[in-house]
């Protein structure tokens, strides 16, 4: 039995078909589209949030040159300064408040609009409006001349301006929140085009009513777009700055009853020139939002349903 020797030519890598470029190349060219991106989110983002955890650590008044205290603005800011934790009951019934109601109008006008069978178009937009507008600061002194002595709610329901009130001021900020529908509700309307028909009329075959049809096909096949709207909106509530600072004029007031963690930091940061403490703030506050972030991941197991996963 013979062998054949092989050419040394023959035992070549194939050539790169006609008009592809070898993958150094390809690669090469994906980080030149890349590096606009790249170099924003280092040097507007990583950089940053590296100044910032080391200002934590720092006495720093944005004058002198930043001096080394370590964890002293954290151990101040968990035992000495009790606006510090008013801050954080007020943020968190805030976001207690604020996001349950919100999504739950946004679903509403969503299984409104989903019925209609003209003007969606016009409604849908008309609903999103105030989800583009009620950042500003403009809307949110309108809202505070609405619910201010002698406005709108005053003359309508007789309680007095509800800015000026301890106990119903926070509300106010709160509804200005859940006004804000537009982007949950979209996202809804979009995720309730997606499930089949065939599911609402199989249940109604079974017996079941709208009611029931809602939380035995619209719930479990939605539950996916709810969880990212809960998530997204929860993150937003927690940053909420501008609603509160129109409202109370800057001030948190009445009674600290509006001072929420961002304009506490804020008035740490650069009111009383503060700026390590704030900085300490700004890390615990992204901390807290990690955690509830992941507490929401890990929980959705239980409640979140997939279609492809046939689970729940």
């Amino acid at each position: 039995m013979t062998t054949t020797a092989i050419p040394p030519e023959a035992r070549r890598a194939p050539a790169a078909a006609p008009g592809r470029r070898p993958k150094r190349e390809r690669e090469g060219a994906a980080w030149v589209f890349l590096s606009p991106w790249v170099l924003g989110a280092i040097v507007l983002t990583l950089l940053p949030m590296a100044v910032s955890l080391y200002l934590s650590f720092t006495d720093y008044d944005l004058f002198n040159p930043p001096k080394w205290v370590g964890l002293r603005n954290y151990a101040q800011m968990f035992t000495e300064d009790p606006r510090y934790w008013r801050s954080v009951v007020t943020t968190l019934t805030y976001v207690v408040v604020a996001v349950p109601l919100q999504l739950a109008l946004a679903l509403v006008v969503a299984l409104a609009l989903k019925g209609m069978k003209r003007g969606k178009g016009f409604y849908r937009s008309a609903f999103y409006a105030p989800s583009l507008l009620g950042a500003s600061m403009s809307i949110a002194l309108v809202w505070r001349a609405i619910f201010n002595d002698g406005g709108t709610v005053d003359h309508l329901l007789g309680t007095g301006g509800w800015v000026n009130k301890p106990g119903w001021a926070l509300l106010a900020v709160a509804l200005l929140t859940v006004w804000q529908f537009g982007a949950p509700m979209v996202i809804f309307l979009a995720g309730l085009q997606q499930i089949p028909a065939e599911l609402y009329e199989a249940a109604a075959v079974d017996g079941a009513g709208k009611w029931r049809q809602f939380l035995a096909v619209t719930v479990p096949m939605l539950s996916p777009v709810l969880f990212f709207n809960l998530v997204l909106q929860t993150i937003q509530a927690f940053q909420v700055f501008t609603p509160a600072f129109a409202v109370s004029a800057g001030k948190g007031g009445p009674a600290d009853s509006t001072l929420v963690y961002t304009m506490y930091l804020y008035d740490r940061g650069f009111v009383a020139s503060h700026m390590g403490y704030a900085s300490a703030m700004a890390w615990v506050l992204l901390l807290v939002i990690g955690v509830v972030t992941a507490v929401l991941f890990r929980t959705s197991r239980s409640w979140v349903f997939y279609a492809s996963e046939g689970d729940r």
